[in-house]
């Protein structure tokens, strides 16, 4: 067996040392969950969760005929409705909104109820047509007094 000179030993032990210290926190990482309400014959929902499951997140499926009353408790606008309704760490997703925008809103943290795709826009995640081009789509960052564009998408790809 060679002998390792002291550099290449301190280099050995260095990164053996940096995996043991970002190992645990890798391990224990645990993607959120997030509560999907929806009406149990709407495809497109189900597109969706496949979408979520298919990016890391853990789903909880609750069907129900009374999205609105949901929607209503949770400070969804009308205006801002679509087709299902999540909840993540506090915030509301509200239609067929990219996971990129879920994830940068986890990050980021903003005052705010929660993001929005209203309506059901071809193209949008759990929208797909296929050999359709994708339209682009507004996500909107909604609070009870405010709303604003979060980032405009072409499926899953800002643009």
């Amino acid at each position: 067996m060679p002998q390792l000179d002291w550099k290449t030993r301190r280099a050995f032990l260095m990164s053996a040392s940096s995996i043991a210290l970002v190992s645990p926190a890798l391990s224990a990482y645990v993607p959120p969950t997030v509560v999907v309400h929806r009406d149990p014959s709407c495809v497109c929902c189900g597109n969706w969760i496949d979408y979520l499951r298919q990016s890391g997140f853990s789903v909880e499926v609750r069907e129900t005929a009374y999205l609105q009353r949901i929607r209503t408790r949770l400070g969804v606008p009308i205006a801002l409705a679509a087709c299902h309704t999540g909840e993540v760490e506090g915030y509301v997703i509200e239609g067929h909104v990219p996971v990129p925008a879920i994830r940068r809103l986890l990050t980021e943290k903003p005052t705010a109820t929660g993001l929005a795709v209203p309506g059901m826009p071809a193209g949008s995640p759990g929208m797909e047509v296929e050999g359709a081009e994708p339209k682009a789509f507004d996500v909107i960052l909604f609070g009870p007094s405010s709303q604003r564009a979060f980032g405009r998408y072409r499926g899953s790809i800002e643009i």
